[in-house]
């Protein structure tokens, strides 16, 4: 999972929240899919009640369960993640360039293996081998997707 957004705010007494993207535009998500917000280092699942964007990166929303001031109030500060590949909507990052943090290219991403709690990387390397990457928020160190390249802090001993 990913970083998308961070609760700003609370918003009004009825558990509306004010949020604001990362990297991510608020006309891109799907709001048919769960976001996840961290509750004692475990994932909670929330939906989307309602959204109404404000500006370009930006929107007030009503997630399930949250319904006064005293919820809202509690979210405030936290980080919202999503499921990179269910964010995108099916499309996934085949074909693009993967580099390690300190600038050197790893390869191109030929598929991704959806194993639960574990998504990795299949990422073809200049001489023709291939290696299974992990693709979690940690090892993320940017993604840009004007360039569809993918940066990572690739662990010492994958390569």
């Amino acid at each position: 999972m990913l970083r998308i957004a961070q609760v700003l705010k609370s918003n009004g007494t009825q558990g509306e929240l004010l949020i604001s993207f990362f990297d991510v535009a608020p006309e891109d998500i799907d709001l048919q899919e769960p976001v996840f917000i961290e509750f004692d280092g475990l994932p909670v699942p929330f939906y989307f009640e309602s959204f109404v964007q404000r500006g370009s990166n930006r929107a007030l929303v009503h997630l399930t369960g949250v319904r006064s001031l005293k919820d809202a109030d509690e979210l405030s500060g936290q980080n919202i993640y999503a499921d990179y590949f269910e964010e995108e909507s099916g499309e996934d990052l085949t074909g693009w360039k993967v580099e390690a943090e300190d600038g050197s290219l790893v390869g191109t991403v030929t598929d991704y293996e959806d194993i639960p709690g574990n998504t990795c990387l299949w990422v073809q390397r200049p001489d023709g081998s291939e290696v299974l990457l992990p693709f979690h928020e940690d090892l993320v160190v940017g993604l840009d997707e004007s360039s569809t390249t993918l940066t990572l802090r690739i662990p010492d001993g994958l390569l």
